[in-house]
């Protein structure tokens, strides 16, 4: 097989792979797939501008690294020992200096500015249609609707055996985390006991949730469906067995599971730690 053929063929199996590899993340939009090599798709208008501002600065990333390449294969070619043998001795030339000062400076500022705009507008909560206190345990989530007479339940991670099909593996839990589409959800995130964190990477969300301390987070799911996270902290032996699932759906649908929950879990006291949601911080 000649060299050429070699070249053609290992390009057409890139090219199958990432095409598969996109087909997968087109089939599920709130849990990793196999051989994903993006992010998982957005659901929210915060991982929508998380998305937006990662392209930007990976374009910029590879124009750079292109530049440098291409520079250090004409200084290889032109102005090794046997092509230049009397090298220039050239210094101090005013416009280059400008140039290489001045130009990372303006990319800096053009990858500064959306990045300010986007901690913001994550960092800052919009006035929420509803509250969920998301609680750390080691290993599990606990979570409580203060606005709906005080749910109150424990998310357990499934073993294999008790995996309904299509459930994803050490992801799925016995009870999910139910909120409608299309409303913006105040997260109130503590622990019981060391520091954990909520993640969902589909929502662009990731919270530490300390001992003592009530941090805030938000998100808008746009798209009903169920969506996967993991505690992203190292928070002790079992840290790599406590998913999170939330499950969004219509609003009709959740007046319906809001009638059965509160049957299931409205007797329940919490255990551990309770949030007071009139005392918590505005912010994180």
């Amino acid at each position: 097989m000649s060299f050429k053929k070699g070249i053609v063929g290992l390009v057409a199996f890139a090219a199958a792979a990432l095409a598969g590899a996109a087909g997968a993340l087109a089939g599920n939009v709130g849990a990793p797939e196999n051989w994903q090599w993006n992010f998982q798709e957005a659901a929210t208008p915060v991982m929508e501008r998380m998305n937006s501002f990662h392209n930007m600065v990976l374009i910029i990333a590879v124009a750079i690294t292109v530049f440098v390449l291409l520079l250090l294969a004409i200084i290889v070619v032109r102005f090794n020992a046997r092509a230049n043998p009397t090298p220039s001795k050239t210094t101090h030339n005013t416009m280059l200096e400008m140039l290489w000062t001045g130009v990372p400076v303006i990319i800096l500022i053009v990858i500064t500015v959306p990045s300010f705009k986007l901690l913001y507008y994550q960092d800052r909560t919009p006035e929420a249609d509803m509250t969920i206190e998301a609680i750390g345990n080691q290993w599990f989530w606990s979570y409580e609707y203060p606005d709906y007479d005080e749910l109150y339940f424990d998310a357990i991670m499934l073993e294999d055996d008790e995996l309904a099909e299509g459930q994803p593996r050490m992801l799925a839990t016995d009870y999910n985390v139910v909120v409608p589409v299309d409303t913006t959800v105040r997260v109130l995130v503590s622990a019981t006991d060391v520091i954990h964190s909520w993640s969902v990477p589909s929502f662009g969300v990731k919270m530490d949730a300390v001992p003592g301390r009530v941090n805030e987070t938000w998100f808008r799911a746009t798209e009903e469906g169920i969506y996967y996270g993991m505690c992203s902290e190292l928070c002790g032996v079992l840290h790599g067995f406590m998913p999170i699932a939330v499950e969004v759906v219509s609003q009709d649908a959740f007046a319906e599971w809001l009638v059965w929950a509160e049957e299931e879990f409205g007797a329940r006291e919490p255990e551990g730690v309770t949030i007071d949601v009139a005392l918590a911080p505005a912010g994180n």
